[in-house]
């Protein structure tokens, strides 16, 4: 092993190549992530789903994720890192095959098994990001172990920058305000299959250096043993907060933001990740001079007024304000979290560290996609049933397709076809994209029971109404929006309180120490642990 780590096959260049394809299964997570945030509203323009369902769509791509990194870190060191990236490998294909198939089985089956087909593809993207996340962490350290911090930190730049590429290309492609010009979903969903790839070749040809995870002598008794602090049962719960106003929120916000300033969601989702992109480069160095729990305290709160005055401003100045004080807010929050645990908890190793990734991202999942498309769904109806009864009908799903949330109660959402028909950017105006779509099933002689019932509810009921029913619909998804953003702030502001409570104690304790388990403390690492954050 040489200075800046193993030299895996022999040489530093399969160093590198090993550490590239880590870094590659990021960009291929953040470009899935990226592009599944700009094509939502097809999906609920095209197969009719409500918010609450695209938000259930969007939890699977994170419950996934959850289950796997809770399990995963318990046999690594005995499977090794190789094996797991190649069932990754194949699970990533999996899931573009699945997610791809939308289209003709919802010609062929309905909504529902479309439902189905999304879901479960977003699930199997979700698994593979959670192996790749279960198998980089170790593997990085172990390439280039004294410099940890550095290259972690180098890597997890990847997740931001893969949703630079996909924001990019989505807001080239992706949606009637495209760029460039639109595609159909399919293509630029597509687009994480090129990292994909590459990744998978570099792990297929090259070979991998055995794990280091038994190194300390901890056994997995003393692991589990972490679980009886209270500290730790605490930190949990504050990272399943992180979870949901993290991930569940960029599983939404271009959407929303798209609603606020027209043609410009993308582009603010894309601005929000390169700040994070840069900022992770720096990680290491500013964590390091700063008391990790102060920074906490200090993200939650720029991540709760960023996130108000989104759901609050009026001028596009002010909304790209907002935006940058929530995307100063999310940047550290997930790895100083994980630095934290790293730092007072080293015994528990791998299964702390992914109890703390699955809890944040079981949490999103369940939690904050479903939630904030509920709230979405439940301000939207509301506004719209108290400024026309009439056009609220017209709209909002049927009694027996209402929807609730946890202990909230059920609602009637608007219906995600008829509001993408009423909403459609076309040049030609509403009805547009639904008008190609009958004359494409016409020209081919196919039938489609669905396509044929929407159409003959616009062409009857949507369309001589589409005047004076467009602008107060339109009005009432951006209200919803914004609701369930300023509802969101609330999380971390809770947030906030938590990291106060904890800097107290720690304040109490004689202050904030890290825990080393043997030797001396890792030099530039007091306070980072030398862990960076999630596959989102």
């Amino acid at each position: 092993m040489n200075e800046n780590g193993p030299e895996a096959n022999g040489s530093n260049g399969s160093t590198f190549a090993i550490f590239f394809a880590s870094f590659m299964t990021l960009i291929a997570a953040g470009v899935g992530f990226a592009i599944r945030g700009g094509v939502l509203g097809d999906w609920g323009a095209q197969y009719g789903f409500t918010n609450l369902e695209l938000g259930r769509i969007t939890g699977g791509g994170l419950v996934g994720f959850g289950v796997v990194i809770l399990f995963a870190s318990l046999f690594i060191d005995r499977v090794g890192y190789k094996p797991i990236l190649l069932i990754a490998f194949v699970l990533h294909v999996l899931s573009a095959v699945l997610t791809l198939a939308a289209t003709p089985v919802y010609n062929s089956m309905g909504a529902s098994a479309t439902f189905n087909c999304l879901y479960w593809g977003m699930f199997l993207f979700a698994v593979a990001n959670g192996l790749c996340e279960a198998v980089i962490n170790p593997l990085v350290a172990t390439l280039y172990p004294k410099q940890k911090t550095h290259y972690l930190n180098i890597l997890h730049a990847g997740w931001p920058g893969g949703l630079i590429i996909g924001g990019i290309f989505a807001a080239c492609f992706v949606g009637g305000g495209a760029f460039v010009t639109k595609l159909q979903w399919e293509i630029p969903m597509a687009l994480f299959l090129i990292p994909t790839l590459i990744y998978g070749v570099i792990v297929v040809k090259e070979k991998f250096p055995e794990s280091e995870a038994k190194a300390a002598g901890v056994s997995f008794g003393e692991m589990v043993g972490q679980f009886a602090s209270p500290l730790l049962l605490f930190l949990l719960v504050l990272h399943a907060c992180v979870g949901y106003v993290e991930l569940g929120t960029d599983s939404w916000i271009s959407k929303i933001t798209e609603s606020i300033l027209t043609g410009q969601g993308l582009i603010l989702f894309i601005y929000a990740s390169s700040i994070m992109f840069v900022l992770r480069f720096f990680a290491g160095p500013i964590v390091e001079k700063i008391n990790p729990v102060g920074l906490l305290v200090m993200s939650a709160s720029l991540g709760s007024i960023g996130l108000y005055l989104i759901g609050s401003s009026e001028a596009a100045v002010m909304v790209w304000i907002s935006m940058t004080i929530y995307a100063l807010g999310k940047t550290f929050l997930w790895p100083t979290m994980l630095g934290v645990v790293g730092d007072r908890f080293p015994k528990g190793g791998a299964l702390t560290m992914g109890a703390m990734g699955g809890i944040g991202m079981l949490s999103a999942g369940l939690l904050g996609g479903p939630g904030i498309g509920y709230k979405q769904d439940y301000y939207a109806s509301q506004n719209l049933e108290e400024k026309s009864s009439e056009t609220y009908e017209r709209y909002a799903v049927p009694e027996d397709a209402k929807g609730g949330f946890l202990f909230l109660p059920e609602i009637r959402g608007l219906d995600g076809q008829r509001v993408g028909l009423i909403l459609d950017k076309s040049p030609d105006g509403p009805g547009t994209e639904l008008a190609q779509t009958v004359k494409t099933l016409e020209e081919n002689g196919k039938e489609n029971k669905d396509v044929a019932k929407l159409n003959a509810w616009w062409q009857e009921t949507g369309k001589p109404n589409a005047d004076a029913d467009k602008p107060i619909v339109e009005e009432a998804s951006t209200f919803g929006g914004r609701m369930a953003l300023k509802w969101t702030a609330v999380v971390p502001l809770t947030m906030a309180i938590g990291y106060i409570l904890i800097a107290l104690y720690f304040r109490a304790m004689g202050g904030y120490k890290q825990e080393v388990l043997h030797g001396e403390q890792p030099d530039g690492e007091h306070y980072t642990g030398g862990v960076e954050g999630p596959v989102e």
